[in-house]
């Protein structure tokens, strides 16, 4: 009747999506990977897109924590509330996290539509994209004009694709692998291929439908670099021109495509991104072709500048520099979330090098 499921902490949310969908339901939103662990997942505030959407940790009705000191804590909206508010995103620091309750919604299909815009257009009219599609996002092509735009809507038509493994494997992952090793040695090349793949792959229009989590998840080639912030809604425009004139007044600085653009609801959980605010998340990437590293500091740190001067508060899975004197600026419950930490973890079991820099 309530539509809410209970899940060991453990499971991957691929698992989660199939037994969900045997009992006719889904989870309403979800990231672009499901190779993850349902604990681990709100543990970092994953997000996908959708203005009427919140991160992941939102779904979260309650779960169960084992603590430092062998306790196991029922935490939910009415018991331990304030660890409740911490533990949804809970950087893997308050202790173990035995099971996770989701509120899930009635199993639905995706009807997604690609096309080709530009970055101009796209930027303009960005009220009436977030108006017009239920899960908007776009993709941005830097060193050009070029975006795809991505429109999800639920919908009652049967399943269908336009895809093609020819081209989304064949081209839009070994070659664009190999030439991107190619411009490891000869950089300027990247603003071409980003140009050559808008026009192979992006520039006409694409329709799939599937069920939610078949569209919602998607592939995210080969291994890679990225960073991701979330910045107030209301500076998304300004944010991204000031990154496309930062590369363009900078040649040596290349960027591989693309920069993701998400838009998320705000919310009121203490280590979230969107922690009371509308959020849009600008996903930057710089892809390791056979493994290789890419020279990407400058890229990386014009980026970082450029969020922080607009109030923004980075991913907490991906890269990043900030340090607590930086989270204490960001998050306006930083204190109370450090205080539930020391509290249930006095002696720092659950502490590791990361969580060091971010609490100490």
């Amino acid at each position: 009747e309530r539509q809410q499921v209970t899940v060991e902490g453990g499971i991957f949310l691929s698992d989660l999506n199939i037994e969900l969908s045997k009992h006719g339901l889904a989870l309403a939103n979800l990231g672009a990977v499901s190779e993850v662990a349902a604990a681990g997942v709100i543990g970092t505030g994953t997000h996908n897109t959708g203005i009427k959407h919140g991160i992941l940790p939102t779904q979260v009705v309650a779960l169960t924590l084992l603590t430092a000191s062998g306790e196991i804590l029922e935490c939910s909206e009415s018991i331990n509330v304030d660890i409740f508010q911490a533990a949804r995103l809970h950087l893997g620091c308050l202790g173990v996290v035995l099971t996770v309750t989701f509120q899930c919604v009635p199993q639905f299909h995706l009807h997604e539509v690609t096309f080709p815009s530009t970055l101009t257009e796209v930027l303009d009219h960005l009220g009436d994209h977030l108006k017009r599609s239920q899960y908007f996002r776009f993709l941005w092509f830097p060193h050009s004009e070029n975006v795809s735009v991505i429109y999800q809507d639920p919908t009652n038509k049967p399943p269908s694709s336009s895809a093609s493994w020819l081209w989304d494997y064949a081209v839009g992952y070994y070659l664009l692998e190999f030439l991107l090793w190619i411009s490891t040695f000869v950089p300027r090349l990247v603003c071409w291929i980003n140009r050559f793949f808008f026009w192979l792959l992006f520039s006409s229009r694409v329709e799939n439908i599937a069920i939610s989590y078949k569209i919602f998840n998607y592939e995210c080639r080969f291994k890679q670099h990225v960073q991701d912030w979330a910045i107030p809604i209301e500076k998304t425009k300004e944010a991204l021109l000031e990154l496309k004139a930062a590369l363009e007044n900078n040649p040596k600085m290349v960027a591989h495509y693309p920069v993701e653009v998400r838009f998320v609801r705000g919310d009121d959980i203490w280590l979230s991104p969107c922690f009371q605010r509308d959020s849009c998340y600008m996903n930057i990437i710089m892809y390791r072709p056979y493994g290789k590293n890419v020279p990407r500091l400058n890229y990386w740190l014009t980026y970082e500048g450029i969020m922080k001067k607009h109030g923004g508060r980075p991913h907490w899975a991906k890269a990043h520099s900030c340090t607590r004197k930086d989270f204490e600026k960001m998050y306006p419950a930083f204190p109370k979330f450090c205080s539930v930490r020391e509290k249930l973890d006095p002696t720092g079991i659950f502490m590791n090098a990361y969580l060091e820099k971010v609490f100490y």
